[in-house]
């Protein structure tokens, strides 16, 4: 893998409320390699999804805005070009595939006819060539009789069948990178099976990034290389794969490790993380975690902690790290 083309640099995303203007996604950092998977990871509101939506600038209210950030494609900031540059960018260099098919596919447009307006718009093709690229992109899909089902709509698909057409859609123009919001949500686990390997088929033949937005470590632990944990809007830690979840450092990311069935002992209780994520318009201060964290110290509710690399290809944002035997860097305490 070479190293990192894309790079998330101070990505910063904030709401208009009543009460004033808050900030969501708090100065997210992070960089993807050519024919990486990264696995994007924290509970519901922690920011996955606002994030890479404002990487599209597909922010889905006017109330929200993105004050601040940098995002770089083979060293271009991609963010700094006006609306009309950007149009090149969303779909050509970036695609996405949303989590819910149904709602993002034309319900009275036929599936081959979505994928092919895509192929149109981006490369230029006559409609003929871009109607037998639709049926090309459905068959690499795993798609069943393309060319039949290439003429049917939306809700004649089974939801794993509109989960590899809305794929198809996301590669019509060919990106370099692909974010995958939880495409196997509602799915059963036969076909959550058959979507991850279809993922990472495509990344083998394709050399695709990807971004894969979950909640689920499991599926992280199948399908990435490595992990971005977020809470309240921050990157808490970032990591390879195995030896974040091996050995992990921040206590969100132990808290979410130890909430996964078969974690404890045979017969244990499921350990859960005290509290609930904050709202947007009441974020602690300092560390977003602390009133969550076993860990915490005085420093937590006071500071921001700072994102540092600690080894291991790893970087962290904590005032009181989580110490195991595998951990060869030492906490560091506060009075």
């Amino acid at each position: 893998m070479s190293g990192a083309f894309f790079e998330v640099e101070d990505l910063t995303v904030d709401v208009a409320t009543d009460t004033g203007r808050h900030v969501i996604v708090d100065r997210v950092s992070f960089t993807l390699g050519k024919g990486e998977i990264l696995g994007l990871v924290g509970e519901s509101g922690s920011g996955k999804t606002m994030a890479c939506r404002a990487l599209l600038k597909l922010l889905p209210s006017k109330r929200l805005s993105i004050p601040g950030g940098r995002v770089r494609i083979d060293g271009e900031d991609v963010m700094a070009l006006p609306d009309a540059g950007f149009r090149t960018v969303r779909g050509k260099r970036i695609g996405m595939i949303f989590q819910n098919p149904a709602s993002h596919l034309d319900p009275v447009m036929r599936i081959g006819e979505q994928i092919a307006e895509s192929v149109r718009f981006h490369h230029g093709s006559s409609r003929r060539a871009a109607e037998a690229r639709a049926v090309e992109l459905l068959t690499q899909v795993g798609i069943p009789d393309p060319k039949e089902r290439s003429r049917g709509f939306p809700h004649e698909f089974s939801g794993g069948m509109r989960q590899r057409a809305m794929i198809a859609l996301a590669l019509a123009s060919d990106p370099d990178i692909l974010i995958a919001d939880e495409p196997t949500t509602a799915l059963d686990v036969t076909v959550q099976a058959q979507i991850l390997r279809l993922l990472k088929e495509l990344r083998d033949a394709r050399g695709l990034s990807i971004i894969f937005i979950t909640h689920d470590l499991g599926v992280v632990a199948q399908l990435c290389d490595r992990i971005c944990v977020l809470y309240g809007g921050r990157v808490c830690e970032i990591g390879d794969k195995r030896t974040l979840l091996a050995d992990p450092r921040h206590p969100y990311t132990a808290g979410l490790t130890g909430c996964q069935p078969g974690a404890g002992a045979t017969g244990s209780r499921l350990k859960t993380i005290p509290g609930y994520p904050p709202t947007i318009d009441a974020m602690p201060s300092g560390c977003r975690f602390h009133p969550r964290c076993s860990n915490a110290v005085d420093a937590c509710a006071r500071l921001q902690p700072p994102f540092e690399d600690v080894g291991q290809d790893r970087r962290l944002a904590c005032h009181n790290p989580v110490v195991s035997e595998l951990t060869s860097v030492p906490a560091r305490g506060f009075a």
